[in-house]
């Protein structure tokens, strides 16, 4: 399944250097506002350990993550709404994402200009934010103003559409984020279509200096990130644009040697994805036989024929049933037929809800 994460900032926030280090595209980075034009789009692999695991046991030929669609889109600025700075072209790449990634820098750097001329993170928020706001009461208001041409027909229908609309406008000039609209509901006639930028998740990455990143806490401007974030009930990360850029041009080895100096477990860059695979509301289930091991996504709460058809089309339509071990027991067996042997492989029928970490067999019939 195709899911694509927007990631989005003021210019000279670090935002094509962190899509560089996720997928060494090659995006271009310079230190002037609009280098980024044309989006750059980047399919990056989900870290999981767990496929590892599969592999080290099953040994296939080949082990395939699962993976998610990153987008850099250029740096926005004051205005964009309106047209500045190429900002209506930015504005509409976004409306395509699914999870918009705000980029917001914390840290200090004389060499790197700041577009708005010093380092104030909460402020940098609202300012995009303010533009994502302005573009939806621009494209509100067209709507509400034809539907409040409709409405002169008294047709009841039309006229609760009209009371929907001027609802959520009103909403929107206080401030506020479609998102946080009690009435949202995108389905509802009187909002389909309207592909609101507000309404999009948000995750927040705080991009710090390296001396920021051992303990994971950051510094007093991600503390600031974070309390915004939790008013919107929006989740919040750390990365080191700078480190993950000079840790991607590493073999594995290199790589865990640089962490350890930095006294890290891990790549900020992985704790970002896994953040971000989160925020969709996304799982992963993993077919395991001698010729690939691999990771599979889907939206939790999706059914075994749904699931079977994301690996192929076929496996839906002629869906039988899935044989299905969790994770731990397969690991604990060993093997797919040790666990079988130990009652631990469950036959799931067309109403069974995947869990995360399902090793399925499909079996089908066309």
């Amino acid at each position: 399944m195709s899911l694509k994460c927007g990631i989005v900032g003021l210019p000279n926030v670090g935002k094509s250097s962190l899509f560089n280090a996720l997928s060494n595209a090659g995006a271009e980075v310079e230190n002037f506002p609009f280098c980024t034009i044309d989006p750059n789009v980047g399919i990056v692999p989900v870290p999981d350990k767990r496929l590892d695991q599969l592999a080290e046991l099953v040994k296939p030929k080949a082990v395939t993550p699962t993976t998610i669609e990153f987008v850099d889109i250029a740096g926005l600025v004051k205005g964009a709404s309106e047209g500045k700075g190429k900002g209506n072209a930015f504005l509409s790449h976004i409306r395509d994402v699914d999870l918009i990634i705000h980029v917001i820098r914390c840290f200090e750097d004389d060499d790197v200009t700041h577009v708005e001329g010093g380092i104030d993170p909460v402020r940098d928020i609202g300012i995009i934010e303010s533009e994502l706001l302005f573009k939806d009461l621009e494209t509100l208001e067209r709507r509400e103003e034809r539907t409040r041409k409709m409405a002169k027909s008294g047709e009841k229908t039309i006229l609760n559409q009209l009371q929907m609309l001027t609802g959520l406008r009103k909403h929107i000039e206080q401030g506020k984020s479609v998102r946080t609209y009690d009435n949202w509901d995108p389905t509802h006639p009187a909002f389909q279509e309207l592909y609101m930028l507000t309404a999009k998740k948000v995750l927040y990455l705080c991009n710090v200096s390296e001396d920021d990143l051992p303990d994971g806490n950051g510094n007093h401007n991600v503390i600031k990130v974070r309390e915004y974030a939790d008013q919107e009930g929006a989740k919040t990360t750390i990365v080191c644009a700078k480190i993950e850029s000079e840790i991607a041009e590493l073999d594995d080895e290199g790589k865990r040697e640089f962490l350890a100096s930095l006294n890290l477990k891990e790549s900020g860059l992985n704790r970002f994805i896994s953040a971000a695979y989160e925020d969709l509301g996304l799982i992963t289930f993993f077919t395991a036989g001698p010729k690939e091991v691999r990771a599979w996504t889907v939206r939790e709460g999706t059914k075994a024929p749904q699931a079977a058809g994301v690996i192929h089309t076929d496996f839906e339509k002629g869906f039988i049933r899935a044989e299905t071990i969790a994770f731990d027991d397969f690991i604990t067996a060993g093997s797919e037929s040790a666990a079988r042997e130990a009652g631990k492989m469950r036959s799931e029928g067309r109403g069974y809800t995947v869990k995360d970490g399902d090793v399925m067999l499909i079996r089908f019939n066309v």
